[in-house]
Protein backbone atom coordinates (compact mmCIF):
# COMPACT_ATOMS: atom_id res chain seq x y z
CA UNK A 1 0.00 0.00 0.00
CA UNK A 2 1.33 3.47 -0.77
CA UNK A 3 2.55 4.99 2.39
CA UNK A 4 0.77 8.69 1.83
CA UNK A 5 -2.21 7.16 1.54
CA UNK A 6 -3.73 7.23 5.28
CA UNK A 7 -6.71 5.53 6.31
CA UNK A 8 -9.91 7.61 6.52
CA UNK A 9 -12.66 5.81 8.20
CA UNK A 10 -14.22 6.40 11.39
CA UNK A 11 -13.03 10.07 12.15
CA UNK A 12 -14.35 12.70 13.82
CA UNK A 13 -15.27 14.73 11.74
CA UNK A 14 -15.37 12.10 8.49
CA UNK A 15 -13.15 12.48 6.06
CA UNK A 16 -13.51 15.03 3.53
CA UNK A 17 -14.22 14.98 -0.46
CA UNK A 18 -11.08 16.78 -0.50
CA UNK A 19 -9.19 14.03 1.48
CA UNK A 20 -10.98 10.87 -0.20
CA UNK A 21 -9.76 12.64 -3.43
CA UNK A 22 -6.40 13.00 -2.70
CA UNK A 23 -6.06 8.81 -1.82
CA UNK A 24 -7.87 8.18 -4.97
CA UNK A 25 -4.99 10.39 -7.05
CA UNK A 26 -2.42 8.45 -4.58
CA UNK A 27 -3.89 5.15 -5.76
CA UNK A 28 -4.11 5.71 -9.03
CA UNK A 29 -0.67 7.07 -9.11
CA UNK A 30 0.74 4.28 -7.55
CA UNK A 31 -0.88 1.49 -9.54
CA UNK A 32 -0.37 3.41 -13.03
CA UNK A 33 3.37 4.09 -12.40
CA UNK A 34 3.56 8.05 -12.83
CA UNK A 35 2.45 11.35 -11.12
CA UNK A 36 1.76 12.88 -14.83
CA UNK A 37 0.44 10.98 -17.47
CA UNK A 38 1.35 11.60 -20.68
CA UNK A 39 -1.52 13.11 -22.56
CA UNK A 40 -2.91 10.82 -24.29
CA UNK A 41 -3.30 9.11 -20.81
CA UNK A 42 -4.45 12.09 -19.06
CA UNK A 43 -8.54 11.33 -19.79
CA UNK A 44 -8.15 7.72 -18.65
CA UNK A 45 -5.86 8.50 -15.54
CA UNK A 46 -8.44 11.53 -14.28
CA UNK A 47 -11.65 8.89 -15.06
CA UNK A 48 -10.13 6.51 -13.19
CA UNK A 49 -9.08 9.06 -9.94
CA UNK A 50 -12.96 10.27 -10.05
CA UNK A 51 -14.11 6.44 -10.16
CA UNK A 52 -11.82 5.32 -6.92
CA UNK A 53 -12.85 8.52 -5.18
CA UNK A 54 -16.66 7.50 -6.04
CA UNK A 55 -16.22 4.25 -5.01
CA UNK A 56 -13.78 5.19 -2.19
CA UNK A 57 -16.89 7.52 -0.32
CA UNK A 58 -19.49 5.13 -0.58
CA UNK A 59 -17.15 2.41 0.92
CA UNK A 60 -16.70 5.11 3.76
CA UNK A 61 -20.11 5.90 3.92
CA UNK A 62 -21.75 2.28 4.11
CA UNK A 63 -18.82 1.15 6.82
CA UNK A 64 -20.17 0.54 10.37
CA UNK A 65 -18.30 0.85 13.58
CA UNK A 66 -18.78 -0.08 16.93
CA UNK A 67 -15.10 1.36 17.94
CA UNK A 68 -15.57 5.36 19.24
CA UNK A 69 -14.15 7.90 16.38
CA UNK A 70 -10.96 8.74 16.16
CA UNK A 71 -9.54 11.99 17.16
CA UNK A 72 -7.38 13.69 13.77
CA UNK A 73 -5.37 15.42 16.29
CA UNK A 74 -4.78 12.50 18.75
CA UNK A 75 -3.78 9.73 15.67
CA UNK A 76 -1.49 12.69 14.35
CA UNK A 77 0.35 12.88 17.43
CA UNK A 78 1.10 9.64 17.17
CA UNK A 79 1.99 9.44 13.57
CA UNK A 80 4.70 11.89 15.20
CA UNK A 81 5.89 9.73 17.67
CA UNK A 82 6.32 7.03 15.08
CA UNK A 83 8.11 9.01 12.63
CA UNK A 84 10.35 9.79 15.80
CA UNK A 85 11.64 6.66 16.67
CA UNK A 86 11.44 5.54 13.25
CA UNK A 87 13.65 8.32 12.02
CA UNK A 88 15.52 9.17 15.44
CA UNK A 89 14.47 12.95 15.38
Amino acid sequence: MCRNIRPLSNFAPPATDEEVAAAALQYVRKISGTTKPARVNAEAFDRAVAEVAEASARLLEALVSTAPPKDREVEAAKAKARAAIRYGT
